[in-house]
């Protein structure tokens, strides 16, 4: 079999490479999606090389897939992948569409250079369920299994249940969010969109995700209450997620956000709402929690349901 076209497909930003049959990255490319009409041009300008020839892809998307497995709309991108279409113009024998959250969850499986980093060292179950959160443009969650031959994954569009405020001033941004919004879900606060919502709704100005989380950095008192309460409800769902799959092998956080902002997120807010579940808080404290670092990890997991 020759290289396999893999492709992490995002709202913001789509990452391509080869992938040969050991699993191995060849050739990637980072691409700004603003920068191209479609998913197809994306496509092109990345084989723009005649010596590119890959002979079959998996893409994984940020959104759901088609009964038929063959369709794909990215959910915050008006983006759609077409198999068919692909194939006849790149000349691609066999072709798949994934869920980006179930390639992310796949990549937690592949050992990189870039390590995850701990925010809570628990007692690990080896075989137990894992979890796999992350916010970046949305919010994605899946789940692994251990199966008789190796992981198995459970995608789904976690980022879309409702948002459950857990105190005055999360009622207060609930109901300011439910006027814009209509219902209000996980993703409407727990996302970079959601980062800014929540600059807004406390200080009555609107900034660019990157910019709070920069100002934040910086010391800025107005940008750090607003990541702390972005990553005080973050961890509050992640800990929901984790007790409602008993997910004893661990958390990984992925997603743009975690993995941009690893000083802020260790500031306390993040680890105080997972582990605050009542009578189950001393089960939240035995899941390990951690960041994943690795920018290629859809990429990665990819390259694995390829197989």
């Amino acid at each position: 079999m020759g290289m396999i076209l893999v492709g992490d497909i995002g709202g913001t930003r789509s990452r391509l490479a080869l992938a040969d049959a050991q699993g191995r990255l060849h050739d990637i490319g980072v691409f700004d999606n603003d920068a191209h009409s479609d998913f197809d041009n994306l496509l092109a300008a990345y084989l723009r090389n005649p010596a590119m020839r890959p002979a079959g892809a998996c893409l994984a998307v940020a959104g759901p897939i088609a009964d038929d497995g063959r369709h794909a709309k990215l959910t915050n991108r008006d983006w759609r992948i077409d198999l068919a279409r692909l194939e006849q113009r790149f000349g691609l024998s066999h072709t798949r569409l994934v869920n980006d959250f179930a390639a992310a969850a796949m990549g937690v499986t592949v050992d990189t250079d870039d390590d995850p980093m701990t925010l809570q060292a628990g007692r690990p179950v080896s075989d137990a369920l894992r979890l796999v959160i992350g916010a970046g443009t949305g919010l994605g969650v899946a789940s692994l299994i251990a199966a008789a031959q190796g992981w198995r994954v459970l995608p789904g569009e976690g980022g879309h249940i409702g948002f459950a405020p857990q105190d005055e001033t999360q009622d207060g941004l609930c109901h300011w969010l439910r006027e814009q919004h209509g219902r209000v879900i996980i993703e409407h606060v727990v996302s970079g969109n959601g980062l800014a919502a929540i600059h807004d709704y406390l200080h009555g100005r609107r900034l660019s995700p990157a910019d709070v989380a920069q100002h934040a950095q910086q010391g800025d008192v107005q940008a750090l209450a607003s990541f702390d309460l972005f990553a005080s409800i973050y961890g509050a769902v992640a800990g929901d997620y984790a007790l409602a799959r008993m997910a004893r092998g661990g958390v990984f956080l992925a997603g743009g956000i975690a993995a941009a902002n690893l000083d802020l997120m260790q500031r306390g807010p993040f680890l105080k709402a997972f582990n605050e579940k009542g009578v189950h808080s001393g089960l939240a404290a035995c899941m390990p929690v951690a960041i994943v670092t690795e920018p290629l990890l859809g990429l990665y997991g990819a390259a694995l349901l390829a197989k």
